[in-house]
């Protein structure tokens, strides 16, 4: 004799009622874009960590072609701007990058131009510090000694883009909230209306001795039975989205842009928003019960 699954008894119609038809399917939406902005505030952390653990305490000083200008040629304003920044304080290195380095660089944005050999291009020195560095005072030194030579100091849009990500950050746990208090109210209307439609047979349990628990208890399930299945199709979904805008990232040739990727752990932490919202869904039920029938006569 095969052995079925025993099913928690419940005494109330629940699953007929037209406000549970979409309570699922409002949890699938709530699901979906939860995941999707806890993921977009996962990425852009990723994408700010990677570029400030490989940028930070690093300059990048450009020495511009100056054609017609009475100055010194492009190669010797660049071995004195070299010479200026070996020489001072904080600096570790300077590397003159080569004409093949400068042209990947520029490709995303050049294209196959960006290798011509008549375009003018500029020379970048890339410059790694060990230490606090003057950045007013060896930007007028190199302005000295290598005219046309400009200073970049990556702190400055590091800062920036540091700013950004928390930004994003917080916009996505508003989100995130916005989404919790859109579960409750969700949650609240469907226990109610399912009170008022199943009110005759509430009180009937009530005179068999049924207790307040009892009928929160069958809310419960039922709530947290729509809820986790919403969830799962909201996550699916939202999973489906991040794959697709993943394989459509790899078409694109900007090294800058951030890569759509999910380490395991932050799949994982998208795979607790079901079941969070379905706690959530619980607790409210709980409670939207229990005080709705705390008023009944």
């Amino acid at each position: 004799m095969a052995l079925r699954p025993v099913r928690p008894r419940s005494d109330l119609p629940l699953a007929v009622d037209p406000s549970s038809r979409f309570l699922g399917w409002i949890t699938a939406l709530m699901a979906f874009l939860a995941a999707l902005a806890l993921a977009g505030a996962m990425l852009v952390s990723d994408m700010a960590q990677r570029w400030d653990s490989g940028l930070a305490g690093g300059l990048t000083v450009q020495v511009a072609p100056m054609p017609g200008a009475p100055v010194a040629p492009l190669d010797e304003r660049v071995e004195a701007a070299v010479t200026v920044l070996r020489a001072f304080p904080g600096i570790r290195s300077a590397t003159v990058l080569g004409g093949g380095e400068i042209a990947r660089l520029l490709e995303p944005w050049l294209g196959s131009g960006a290798s011509d050999p008549l375009l003018p291009m500029p020379r970048l020195i890339d410059v790694a510090a060990d230490g606090p560095v003057d950045v007013a005072a060896l930007r007028l030194r190199l302005t000295s000694a290598a005219p046309g030579a400009t200073l970049d100091d990556h702190a400055v849009w590091l800062a920036d883009l540091r700013s950004f990500a928390g930004a994003v950050r917080l916009a996505a746990l508003g989100v995130v909230l916005l989404i919790g208090a859109a579960a409750v109210m969700t949650v609240v209307f469907a226990v109610r209306t399912g009170l008022a439609i199943h009110r005759p047979v509430v009180e009937l349990l009530h005179l068999m001795g049924a207790t307040d628990r009892y009928v929160s208890r069958q809310f419960e399930r039922h709530v947290v039975s729509l809820s986790l299945r919403g969830g799962a199709i909201g996550l699916l979904l939202a999973g489906g989205t991040l794959y697709g805008l993943y394989r459509a990232s790899q078409g694109l040739r900007a090294s800058l842009l951030a890569d759509l990727s999910l380490q395991p752990w932050q799949w994982v932490v998208l795979l607790l928003v079901p079941g969070m919202l379905a706690l959530l869904a619980l607790a409210t039920a709980r409670w939207t019960v229990l005080r709705t029938l705390e008023s009944m006569p």
